[in-house]
């Protein structure tokens, strides 16, 4: 079976690589030239465009940054869309907007192709190692059979429900870790503040109610102030946009998201987007005056 891949960022490098593993014939694509000439070398061959990756493949899967990114690479001039045959698969892992799964899903319809939208959870960490958390959308005769493909790259693959449930899955995700983060910061900052190691501070809580993945992966990296990025503030104020978006749409207040994604947007006019999304205690460390190591103050 063929396998297409498009799109060789931060997560999709990993992904890509863990379907070669696992012995998956890929052709892969990517705007960048250095990406696809190291899974080439791995032993994907390269694709000249999406409408190219899609006339070799049984199977096509999308890891893009947003929605204009997939309506592009789906859509757009030499897409998907103009290269797909009868029959065939398209899996979209990024995360993007529930309606602009739906466009998608209902432009390939057509064709006779039927559509998953997957986005992931875990970061790079956990795409490198295969182990990310995957929330689907779509039909259940389709997720079942690419679920196993699925699972070479993740520990987790659960259906949700129809097109656009994976999407919004993975909103509810990104507002939890993003409160979660929000969370850790004020705490940690108030810890170091007050004259108490929030090393110590970690080690005492990481076992209690107050333990989560999320404080398991993000202290360490705090407490020796590497924002070294597993996953960017620009794209998690992306995931909060798509939250909020969503939101008004539904018909839900979400106001702890809203103040998230405004201390985010004044990192991002700090400079700041690129940087790992545990990044955001430094809003906190400026306003209080201080920053947190291990040991106490730094």
């Amino acid at each position: 079976m063929n396998i297409g891949f498009i799109g060789l960022g931060i997560m999709g490098k990993p992904m890509a690589k863990n379907l070669l593993k696992a012995g998956y014939s890929l052709v892969v694509y990517d705007v960048a030239a250095a990406p696809v000439a190291e899974l080439v070398q791995a032993g994907a061959k390269a694709g000249a465009s999406p409408k190219d990756v899609a006339s070799q493949s049984e199977i096509i899967i999308t890891m893009l940054p947003n929605s204009p990114h997939v309506k592009t690479a789906v859509l757009g001039p030499k897409g998907v869309l103009e290269g797909i045959r009868n029959g065939s698969i398209f899996i979209d892992m990024s995360s993007i907007g529930r309606l602009a799964s739906r466009e998608v899903a209902a432009a390939l319809a057509p064709k006779g192709v039927e559509m998953l939208d997957a986005p992931v959870s875990g970061g790079e960490p956990k795409a490198v190692d295969g182990t990310l958390a995957v929330m689907v959308g779509g039909k259940e005769t389709i997720f079942a059979k690419v679920k196993e493909i699925l699972l070479k790259m993740a520990a987790s693959v659960v259906l949700c429900g129809d097109i656009g449930a994976g999407n919004v899955t993975k909103l509810a995700n990104q507002i939890i870790v993003a409160l979660n983060i929000a969370a850790m910061s004020e705490a940690f900052v108030l810890a170091t503040k007050a004259g108490v190691d929030p090393e110590r501070v970690f080690d005492a809580i990481k076992g209690g109610l107050a333990g989560s993945t999320v404080l398991n992966a993000k202290a360490p990296m705090v407490l020796e102030g590497n924002y070294k990025p597993g996953f960017r503030i620009a794209l998690h104020i992306k995931d909060l946009q798509n939250a909020l978006d969503t939101a008004h749409e539904s018909g839900v207040p979400i106001p702890v998201t809203s103040q998230v994604m405004e201390i985010m947007q004044a990192l991002k006019v700090d400079g700041k987007q690129k940087e790992d999304h545990g990044g955001l205690i430094q809003f906190y460390e400026k306003l209080a005056g201080v920053k947190v190591r291990k040991g106490g103050a730094a």
